[in-house]
């Protein structure tokens, strides 16, 4: 689960990362009272779950009042667009209003999951304020790699590794030193898949602070974190994903134009595989789960639908725990219940796929059906091109 920069900035205050001066506003009234209280200059950023904000126009500095308002006005909303949006964007509902600080250096600072190592490990970097796949591609030696056995933890020789490898100056290591030890504490006490700041900066007078902040939590750990939870922004979930959530689905959108409906994560991925190798473009990854029922099918098959560039639907099931004919009749369901305006195509194998296919027959649908998962991906790729 992602949070806005403003929240992660609220945990990073629990653990006494420095932070600038700020409030969150929603109406271009209260960034001029804000940017008054804190006093100018003051920056005014848009809060969206994706980064590069600024190159989109999102991030604003401003000297008067004046300029706050007008800025507030542009951002507030806005459809943001960045690489990490896609063309179309997200609204902005909300900005973090900051106060100026006077920046002398920008670092780069990440914390991850490593799983090739098995181990949690800090990406840093001289050159903050970057994207950091350019940095990675043009000067891979100023990337620092830091790798940590989780069952031990941090230690002293891992901070020295990071402050080193910056090549910070004698009086700031003690306290980049600090403020990394604290945010790998964050990191690990909230189950994050992802921590990130760009830029953390030293300030003229040598201050440390995090000037942005991103954070990922992983979301089978959110029962333990009630106060993430609380957090949580239904404004920036995928519509069709926050209905399929309802239905205990597994649903990603994605820009493809062949629905997919599939039981098991593995299965639906290589599902997705052979239909790019076919020719053609996923539009959805849907696994329906082995405890699915009819009217779970039912409920991904009206999804599915509702994606408006679904232009054929691969149905692809192995019966086990999901018997065909359970799948089979919330297909049918489906069909009866909403406008089946494209092909189908389905593929059944396992548990009762006789009984499946003998319901399909019986429905009157118009479904092509597939000896195999080639066969069927080879059959949707014809419809769809």
């Amino acid at each position: 689960m992602k949070i806005h920069e403003y929240q992660a900035k609220e945990l990073f205050n629990k653990y006494a990362v420095p932070v600038p001066q700020g409030g969150v506003c929603d109406t271009p009234d209260d960034v001029v009272r804000i940017a008054a209280d804190l006093g100018f200059p003051v920056a005014v950023k848009a809060q969206i779950h994706a980064g590069g904000r600024g190159k989109g126009g999102g991030v604003k500095v401003v000297r008067t009042a004046e300029e706050a308002l007008q800025a507030a006005g542009t951002i507030l909303g806005m459809q943001l667009v960045t690489k990490q949006t896609g063309p179309e964007g997200r609204l902005v509902k909300k900005v973090l209003v900051e106060k100026g600080v006077r920046i002398k250096k920008e670092l780069y600072l990440s914390i991850i999951p490593d799983r090739e190592t098995a181990s949690i490990t800090i990406i840093a970097s001289q050159d903050g304020g970057m994207d950091i796949e350019e940095v990675a591609e043009k000067h891979p030696e100023r990337i620092i790699k830091v790798a940590i056995n989780p069952l031990n933890g941090i230690q002293g020789y891992h901070l020295r590794q990071v402050v080193f490898g910056l090549q910070l100056e004698p009086g700031l290591m003690k306290t980049v030193s600090g403020v990394v030890r604290k945010l790998y504490n964050l990191f690990v006490d909230y189950d994050c898949s992802m921590l990130e700041i760009n830029p953390l900066i030293i300030t003229e007078e040598n201050e440390v602070i995090a000037l942005d902040g991103k954070m990922d939590i992983d979301s089978n750990a959110l029962f333990r974190h009630p106060d993430v939870v609380a957090m949580h922004d239904p404004n920036e979930d995928d519509p069709m994903e926050a209905e399929a959530a309802k239905y205990n689905l597994n649903y990603i959108n994605l820009d493809g134009n062949v629905g997919n409906m599939v039981n098991g994560a593995g299965l639906a991925m290589a599902t997705m595989d052979i239909i790019k190798q076919a020719g053609a473009s996923p539009a959805n990854f849907l696994d329906v789960g082995g405890g699915a029922n009819a009217e779970m099918v039912e409920n991904g098959f009206r999804i599915i639908l509702s994606d408006p560039n679904v232009k054929g639907i691969l149905i692809n099931i192995f019966g086990g725990i999901l018997r065909c004919d359970v799948l089979a009749t919330g297909v049918v369901q489906a069909a009866q219940h909403v406008n089946l305006s494209v092909p189908v195509v389905v593929r059944m194998e396992g548990t009762n796929v006789e009984a499946g296919r003998r319901i399909l027959a019986e429905s009157g649908l118009k479904l092509i059906n597939a000896t195999d998962l080639a066969d069927a991906a080879q059959k949707v790729a014809e419809i769809v091109n």
